[in-house]
């Protein structure tokens, strides 16, 4: 099972990982630490190297820092872990004796840098955990966790932290729920662990987050704790003191109920119920794009544009509104019609082009 990997202990979810983003000075570590041996924490984590998108920020105390992880598993008796990003971290994080690695979003999306780490930990036997790329590429994702499974890494897992995006938006990256959603689909065994930290960017949004990972049914969270995170030297605004690392986790639903356990025929019930709407609605699909079909032969007979504007923004708005009557999601509503829309476009393509 693939909570035993990670929690052989207790087995239960969630997973707790936690520490400063960047272990600044030993003092700050070792505090950290001991506010937080105490919380359930399985891995203590502190960024020793830290790829910062510019230069002159701080990128991390480097190797100096790796002896500090070392002191908060012999004082403390917690596990530790870092990010690494080329195969000099992880030499040196291995001869550190650190216990778990994860590799960041950067670097997830560079095949060459992954596939020289895989290699590199062949036949090393500690987890890996693998963030999702910056960019929305499940794909690439996947692909860098089959690297190192094809190196014969076996407690491999996943982080999501969310998804790079441009302008101000609630969350400093947008969490796109359906892209881990689809990995776990796609991996059942694989562990997901969430990072609230970078999906929220606010420490104010990470018992939201938190929630969410849990409902979701992700194995565990990383979140960043700093004992004086004001004062941190990177991501300040995204970290919990220890003291609020408790709450968020006492706060924690964990809704985990065994089937065995329940009668199952209510649910039954019901999931027959969306079956059936789900056989109404790809039906309505079918009959709506044999239409399209038709319009599209039109429209070549009649030398006409596939797009019309006015038509595409009317439909849009009328179909919003009634969104909204009926009381359903719009984001949602919006998703699915542009989704609609679009195959609309490319069968009218292939019409108009005698395919």
């Amino acid at each position: 099972m693939k909570k035993e990997i990670w929690n052989q202990n207790t087995n239960k979810r969630p997973l707790i990982i936690a520490g400063p983003c960047s272990a600044e000075t030993r003092e700050q570590v070792m505090a950290t630490a001991e506010a937080i041996s105490q919380s359930g924490v399985a891995y203590f984590r502190a960024g020793i190297w830290k790829p910062r998108t510019r230069p002159g920020s701080f990128e991390g105390v480097g190797s100096a820092g790796l002896e500090w992880l070392k002191e908060v598993k012999t004082t403390y008796g917690i596990k530790t872990c870092t990010e690494v990003a080329n195969v000099k971290h992880v030499y040196e994080a291995l001869k550190a004796g650190i216990d778990m690695l994860w590799i960041g979003a950067r670097t997830t999306t560079n095949p060459f840098a992954v596939q020289e780490m895989a290699e590199a930990l062949s036949g090393v036997d500690i987890p890996i955990l693998v963030k999702n790329p910056i960019n929305p590429d499940l794909g690439l994702w996947i692909g860098a966790i089959e690297r190192f499974m094809l190196k014969g890494t076996t407690r491999i897992g996943a982080i999501h932290r969310g998804f790079s995006q441009y302008g101000e938006q609630k969350y400093r990256n947008e969490p796109q729920w359906d892209i881990p959603i689809e990995l776990q689909r796609l991996n059942p065994d694989l562990p997901l662990i969430c990072d609230p930290s970078h999906i929220a960017g606010n420490r104010a949004l990470l018992a939201e987050v938190s929630q969410k990972a849990m409902d979701l049914n992700f194995d565990g969270l990383m979140i960043e704790t700093h004992t004086t995170p004001d004062e941190a030297w990177s991501d300040a605004a995204q970290q919990l003191t220890p003291t609020d690392l408790d709450m968020l986790l006492a706060e924690l639903i964990i809704r985990e109920v065994d089937p065995q356990e329940v009668s199952m025929e209510s649910l039954s019930i019901l999931r027959n119920e969306i079956d059936s709407f789900d056989e109404q609605l790809l039906d309505i699909l079918r009959n709506r794009m044999k239409t399209v079909e038709k319009i599209g032969e039109f429209k070549k007979n009649n030398d006409m544009t596939i797009l019309q504007n006015s038509r595409w923004s009317s439909l849009l708005e009328r179909n919003l509104q009634m969104a909204q009557k009926y009381d359903l999601d719009e984001a949602m509503v919006n998703s699915i019609l542009k989704a609609v829309h679009q195959g609309s476009i490319n069968l009218q393509e292939r019409v108009i082009g005698g395919k």
